[in-house]
This record gives structure tokens, C-alpha cells and sequence, in this order.
């Protein structure tokens, strides 16, 4: 039977927050290749590029959207489709030729200091399950200022030096591994009226590996219409930025981030799993000048953050917003009794507020049963703070199915 397919979803999404400040700040002469897994079947692609923290225009020089063959290559794959002076082969003149993505008609496309564009609609077939790739390229000094890392099963991507935005593999002498998202902020599909986007709100926990874990869940059980949409940022807290170039990466508050990270289309809900950042970095001038006692919150002031700043613009948009816990510190390099005592208070109020919709117990999900304070069995990075895989896989389990149907 033919899909009739006339509803705009976002079918994946991250947030675009201020870049990690290093020696090099530009680019040039540039690729950048990211893998795509399609959630659900569509026909029309049509894709957001942020340049939100960005102080200059960043012009796209080519862009191209393609069938995934050479992103999924084994390296014998890889070499043997090099050519013997090292130049790589187009994509084959077929249907899974690259598709150009267009702004206004034009194959590049200019993104003004922190604002975001939108491409062109571009027809483009997908089927749930398969992978496509998004290819962008910059030919003159680009300002890397607008992007976000995130890990995961499904997270990642690569860069080339040098323009290989056409070519069916890149080139491995020229080519490394990246899990920066640069620019590339959401991808919206021409799909079904059933399928919906569930959005998933917060800092490094929510950056790192549990909303590529529940993709894979969704896929496993069954939930083919929903699309997992990461908005997340490592380091960001709900009252609190930073002004200074060695934290500028961990982001924009709560209060800048949610609105502009809620445009998503087909949202129907989003999970708020965010404060624990606002606990644990306070440590006063004379240990960094930049984290004063007077940024430590209580936790009613993380309370009332959390009503004024995302439920509230989240309820205008028609979203449900389901609480997340925050999860275990005992043995973080900052942990005392007090910040425990205002995360474990905070749980409470996300565990039981009306006004939410529904918890996600994350915490509960991953905590140690004879000592609640701390991470269970294997469930620890090394750190104390951020979860193992297997603690991440636990959390995407622990996402009720009402969430997903």
C-alpha cells in the first residue's frame, strides 16, 4: 500500500551551542560528513543549519544528502574504492546519486551571525532504517563557533580536508573521525500523519549515549513512529552561563536554550532531565574565579527555573513535559552532603509535581539499592558523575512505553 505522506517531523535534531575554544578557531577547505539513520519513511528532506553562536556569517559552499554506501564501508571497502593517485570516486549515476541541498534555488547557502536558515524542500525517498548521509562543504575561512558534541551508537561523524562533498567514500589519509556536529542543527521528513517527535532536553548526561540507546530501543520493540530529537549541551545549567572563553563550550542557559531548542516540528513531548551542572560547579573565587558560592542554587530556586523556564513556554507549544531525575554524584571531585542533599530534594519535586505530565526515574534507573548515593554495580564511568554504557542503556529502557506509542 502507498504511504500517503503529508506531515513535517523532525526525524533527528541536536542543539547548537558555543564550540570548545582552542588554538585554531576557522576552518578551511573543509568537509564535513555526518550519517543519518531514518527513523521512519519519508519523501521530502528539509534541514536547519545553526549558526546561533557564531560572531560571523558562515557560508555553506556545497551541500549534498546521499544514500549511505561509503560511511558504512569496511576499511578494505574504503581502500579498494580509492583510485591509485588517491582521488575518490563519485557516487555511481543512479537513484542513490547525491541529492543537492538548496537555499532559495542556490547551491550554497549563507547563515547570518547567530541566526539559523532553513534549506529548500528536496525530494528525497527515505525508508525507516536505512542511512543517508549529509555532506557539507566550506571553501573559504569558516568560523567553527556554531556546534555541539555528542557520543552514542548513532553519533559521530567525520571531516576531510579538501572538498570530497561528492565523493562515495573520503579519503583516509585525509580524513578523521569527529563527534562534533557542526551547523547541522535539525532534519525534518515529509512523512506519515501518525509519526511524532519526542524531545530530549538537557546537558552531557543527555549529550552523551542514551537518546541513541532508546532510538535503537524504539526500533527493537516496535515504536516506528516517534523520533528521538537530542537538545542537549555538555556543561549548561538552568540559571547559569558562563562569560569566559575556558567554559564558554558548556553553553547557553536554560532560559536562552529552551525556546529556540523547542522548534521542532512534529514535537509532541519532551523529557527535562537539566540542573545538575547548577549543583556541582560552584566553588567559590578563591578556587575559580569564574564559579562564585553566589551561583549556587537551592533547590527551590531550581524549581522555580524549571516551572518559569521550560514548562511554562513548553505547555504554549502544546508539548507534554516529563521530568527527569537527576542522577547519583556521591565521589564527584565537588560532592558534599549539601549538593546531594539539594539534588535528592529536587528529585523529589520532579518525582511528584503536577506539574508534569509523567517522570522518567533515571536516577532510580541506575542508582545502587544499598546505597542510593552512588551509581550501581557497573553503572559508574569512573567518574561519578557520568553513567557506563550500560547505565545509559538502563535509562533508555526505564522511558515509559506511553512516551513512545
Amino acid at each position: 500500500m502507498e504511504k500517503n505522506f503529508t506531515k513535517w517531523v523532525a526525524c533527528w535534531g541536536n542543539a547548537t551551542s558555543i564550540t570548545d575554544r582552542k588554538e585554531a578557531t576557522y576552518a578551511k577547505d573543509l568537509t564535513l560528513r555526518y550519517p543519518i539513520r531514518a527513523c521512519f519513511s519519508g519523501s521530502k528532506l528539509r534541514f536547519h543549519f545553526s549558526n546561533l553562536t557564531g560572531t560571523e556569517p558562515v557560508t555553506i559552499s556545497e551541500a549534498y544528502v546521499a544514500k549511505s554506501t561509503a560511511s558504512e564501508a569496511t576499511p578494505a571497502q574504503s581502500d579498494s574504492a580509492q583510485s591509485i593517485n588517491g582521488a575518490q570516486p563519485e557516487y555511481a549515476p543512479t537513484k542513490d546519486a547525491p541529492t543537492p541541498i538548496t537555499f532559495g534555488g542556490r547551491t550554497c547557502g549563507t547563515i547570518p551571525a547567530g541566526e539559523e536558515i532553513l534549506s529548500d524542500e528536496i525530494a528525497f525517498d527515505v525508508t525507516a532504517g536505512e542511512t543517508f548521509d549529509v555532506s557539507l562543504y566550506f571553501a573559504g575561512f569558516t568560523q567553527m563557533n556554531a556546534g555541539t558534541a555528542i557520543t552514542g551508537p548513532l553519533s559521530g561523524g567525520k571531516y576531510s580536508y579538501g572538498n570530497f562533498a561528492k565523493a562515495a567514500s573520503l579519503p583516509d589519509d585525509l580524513t578523521r573521525k569527529t563527534n562534533w556536529i557542526y551547523f547541522l542543527n535539525t532534519i525534518d521528513i515529509l512523512t506519515e500523519e501518525k509519526n511524532f517527535a519526542l524531545v530530549c532536553f538537557g546537558d552531557s548526561i543527555t549529550a552523551q549515549d542514551w537518546p541513541d540507546y532508546l532510538t535503537l530501543r524504539c526500533a527493537r520493540e516496535g515504536f516506528g513512529s516517534v523520533a528521538i530529537i537530542r537538545r542537549a549541551v555538555s556543561g549548561t545549567r538552568i540559571l547559569r552561563e558562563y562569560s569566559c572563553i575556558t567554559y564558554a563550550a558548556y553553553g547557553l542557559k536554560g532560559a536562552t536554550r529552551f525556546p529556540i531548542e523547542m522548534n521542532v516540528a512534529g514535537a509532541r513531548a519532551v523529557i527535562v532531565q537539566h540542573g545538575i551542572n547548577d549543583i556541582i560547579h560552584p566553588v567559590g573565587v578563591e578556587v575559580n574565579r569564574f564559579r562564585p558560592w553566589s551561583d549556587m542554587p537551592t533547590a527551590d530556586d531550581l524549581i522555580n527555573g524549571v516551572r518559569s523556564l521550560y514548562i511554562t513556554h513548553a505547555r504554549k507549544l502544546g508539548l507534554k513535559v516529563y521530568s527527569g531525575t537527576l542522577l547519583p554524584i556521591y565521589g564527584w571531585r565537588t560532592y558534599n552532603e549539601n549538593r546531594d542533599f539539594i539534588r535528592m530534594a529536587f528529585n523529589t519535586w520532579l518525582r511528584t509535581a503536577p506539574d508534569f505530565d509523567g517522570c522518567v526515574d533515571f536516577d532510580k534507573a541506575v542508582r545502587s539499592m544499598e546505597n542510593p548515593r552512588k551509581f550501581g554495580d557497573g553503572f559508574d564511568s569512573g567518574d561519578h558523575l557520568h553513567p557506563s554504557a550500560k547505565a545509559y542503556e538502563a535509562m533508555a529502557e526505564c522511558v515509559p512505553e506511553e512516551l513512545l506509542k
